[in-house]
């Protein structure tokens, strides 16, 4: 506080203190918390559930992995196979649709190779989705 003399009586003045008005600023938060909540819900995410680290796990998926008659491969040049036989992206989705009516109750499995592009991990899940299938099981080697 700053003191002031004169005529020998002494009072004190409070200093300009600055003030920094919050609302707006609250507001904005505020807004863009309520945009999250509504949108959130209607994202649309894929997801992967990964294996845990146990080896009998690991064992009981292998065989069902073998049982499986729609095996895609991605290898690391981006060639893609299609139960062992190369497959262009453009005639993937017509053979995944035959696939598809051939065996309605399966899903393709996915094994894509670390060093293959991810667009060719979206043409093969486009594909798979414009065939009719729900699903699509990515297998990650450990």
């Amino acid at each position: 506080m700053r003191m002031i003399r004169g005529r020998g009586a002494s009072r004190s003045l409070p200093e300009e203190e600055s003030l920094i008005n919050l609302t707006p600023l609250i507001d904005v938060v505020f807004v863009v918390l309520i945009m999250f909540i509504l949108v959130a819900p209607m994202l649309e995410l894929d997801r992967v559930e990964l294996a845990s680290k146990g080896n009998s796990q690991i064992r009981e998926i292998t065989p069902a992995q073998e049982q499986n008659c729609i095996a895609l491969h991605v290898l690391r040049d981006n060639t893609i196979l299609l139960n062992g036989k190369k497959i262009k992206v453009s005639e993937l989705a017509e053979q995944l649709a035959l696939l598809h009516r051939k065996y309605p109750d399966k899903y393709p499995q996915l094994f894509h190779d670390r060093q293959a592009y991810f667009e060719t991990y979206q043409a093969v899940k486009t594909a798979a989705e414009n065939a009719g299938f729900e699903e699509l099981d990515v297998i990650l080697k450990p």
